[in-house]
């Protein structure tokens, strides 16, 4: 070591699950040379993918467990039991990596010792049992971070012999959900989401009895890609947040494949590290279940409908007294054999957004100072002196990177769409259109004369192509791989003589549209009273301007009024431009 003589902190890492609520108080121990700080993994979890690559990313040194636990550390620190965190030499600190203690789950005993494990009944929330926490009948850690007194209360009942290790220090996901949510509306454009579109988050926790759950067939796992079929494209955006042990129990190549046409029609699978916070503060309606994410939506005022919850009373994976068993009991079910539109909308414009008031407050008794609580707590552990002159602080939560590319701010659907337009009769151009992301599902198109297929040009089903009215490509202007536009619009209508209109979407408000008969034109949306462009998908506006041109209309009108594109309760003016 090139530096000598410092403190010695532990991460100590379960799964990619509990190396979450790990990160999050990583920061607290930023700009102190008096610390160094190690990682290192129990190996006890059965989901141990995605922790190698979890901790390069976290760049700290990382021991082999059987070189940690001979290794004298100051502090180590720990979100989850588990694994034989006794053996660590120094003192542990357990935080919690959930919304608090609320599930079960059964620790595996040796047979002789099965004879004297608790009943299911009597069995507490993990975390909170004896079979958890002690060991030779005294306290494994020396500090069991809670961040409610209903949560000692529960620990009193279960472990009396934990209490005294009990410290009220909040909960750092929270006060990092509270601290971004002025920043909604930069979230949610990060994501692509319009003003005037609704995005839906769907979110599991793991096991059987989760919305993700179950055995095929499932309706649970059909509800994701029942979003992008019955929920027109262009007034909903929807997302899924799965839980970590979803992805790496089953191996994230697997689960895009189970969502792969779901991706394609438009859904946003979020990766278990990254943005679900932000996705969370940008919804507005969360399907959920049981999980903590779910819980911590209701926390911070979103509409939530339950898809999947085990029965909070019989006490098999909730502790009773929870409080995310008290959620099960409170918010609205989603009705999985009746349409989504009418539920969700009705959950959104019936919501009160001090419904879960109550469950907000038991999230944390210190709302906004877990992170001063938390470093006062570890630096008093390490009999250090808290760093002079800076605040505790958490890292904030920014907008999601991946949508910065303007070409990808509206979804790139590789689904066909079925597009319903209407036009009203007389009056300057005018068209309001309703896109559906799924091959496999066919809107009602009575009283929408002119309805098309929009297809994507790598569209997954290449004989869609010879049916397609409008073929869609995203692609930068000065892509050389595509472009330039006005080459590819011909290329396309030429090779593909059932196409009536081709268009290239170069960025979130603007693209280059060529219909048989007439030369290339540009069509760029008007920018809102804020000056910001507008981020419907570019896509919407070719399919209006087809549907106008098969009414009668002129591609010279449009350009001398402008068109008018409606996508629900959302109205874009979009310039039209002929440029050959």
């Amino acid at each position: 070591m090139t530096r000598r003589g410092c403190r010695r902190v532990l991460f100590v890492v379960h799964n990619v699950t509990s190396a979450t609520r790990l990160l999050d108080v990583l920061p607290l121990f930023a700009d102190d040379p008096r610390v160094q700080l190690l990682a290192t993994c129990t190996e006890s979890s059965p989901f141990l993918d995605g922790v190698p690559g979890l901790l390069e990313a976290a760049g700290l040194p990382v021991l082999p467990w059987k070189q940690a636990v001979e290794l004298p550390v100051d502090l180590a620190i720990s979100a989850s039991y588990g694994g034989q965190l006794h053996e660590i030499r120094g003192k542990l600190a357990v935080i919690s990596h959930g919304v608090g203690y609320n599930k079960k789950l059964a620790k595996r005993q040796a047979p002789s010792a099965k004879r004297q494990a608790p009943s299911a009944k009597r069995q507490a929330a993990f975390g909170l049992g004896p079979e958890w926490l002690l060991r030779n009948g005294k306290p494994i850690a020396s500090t069991t971070v809670l961040s409610h007194p209903e949560q000692l209360e529960r620990l009193a009942a279960a472990c009396p012999e934990a209490v005294p290790t009990a410290v009220l220090a909040g909960d750092p996901c929270y006060d990092r959900l509270l601290a971004a949510l002025p920043h909604r509306e930069r979230f949610r454009r990060a994501l692509g989401v319009a003003t005037d579109q609704r995005l839906i988050v769907v979110t599991s926790t793991w096991g059987h009895r989760s919305l993700f759950g179950g055995e095929p067939p499932d309706p649970l796992l059909g509800l994701l890609p029942r979003l992008t079929a019955e929920l027109p494209a262009d007034e909903y955006r929807s997302a899924a947040v799965l839980h970590p042990n979803i992805w790496h129990g089953h191996g994230p190549g697997q689960v895009r494949a189970w969502l792969d046409g779901a991706r394609r029609a438009g859904l946003a699978l979020i990766p278990p590290l990254e943005a679900w916070r932000q996705a969370l503060i940008a919804a507005d309606c969360v399907i959920g279940d049981h999980g903590s994410v779910t819980y911590y939506a209701a926390a911070i005022g979103r509409p939530v409908l339950l898809a999947a919850f085990p029965d909070p009373d019989l006490g098999t994976d909730l502790d009773p007294g929870s409080p995310v068993a008290a959620l099960g009991r409170t918010a609205p079910r989603l009705r999985l054999h009746d349409g989504l539109a009418a539920q969700l909308d009705d959950a959104i414009e019936r919501h009160d957004p001090a419904r879960y008031n109550t469950l907000s407050q038991q999230v944390s008794s210190a709302p906004a100072r877990s992170a001063a609580l938390l470093r006062a707590l570890f630096y008093d552990l390490l009999a250090l002196a808290e760093p002079a002159g800076r605040p505790a602080t958490l890292d904030r939560l920014l907008p999601p990177g991946a949508a910065h590319n303007p070409t990808r701010a509206p979804p790139e659907r590789t689904a066909p769409l079925r597009v319903l337009p209407r036009i009203p009769p007389g009056g300057p151009p005018e068209v309001a259109v309703e896109r559906y992301a799924d091959a496999r599902f066919e809107p009602e198109t009575d009283g929408h004369d002119g309805a098309h297929t929009a297809v994507h040009e790598d569209t997954r089903d290449i004989s869609r192509l010879r049916i397609a009215d409008v073929i869609l490509c995203y692609a930068a202007e000065d892509d050389p791989r595509v472009g330039p536009p006005a080459v590819w619009t011909a290329e396309i209508l030429a090779r593909h003589p059932g196409c009536r209109l081709a268009a290239y979407i170069t960025g979130p408000d603007r693209c280059t549209v060529r219909a048989r008969g007439d030369g290339p034109a540009r069509l760029t949306a008007a920018p809102d009273a804020s000056g910001r462009v507008d981020l419907c998908d570019p896509a919407a506006y070719a399919s209006a301007l087809h549907a106008w041109l098969g009414d009668g209309g002129s591609l010279a009108d449009a350009a001398a009024h402008g068109l008018t594109v409606v996508t629900g309760r959302a109205r874009h003016r979009v310039r039209v431009e002929i440029t050959g």
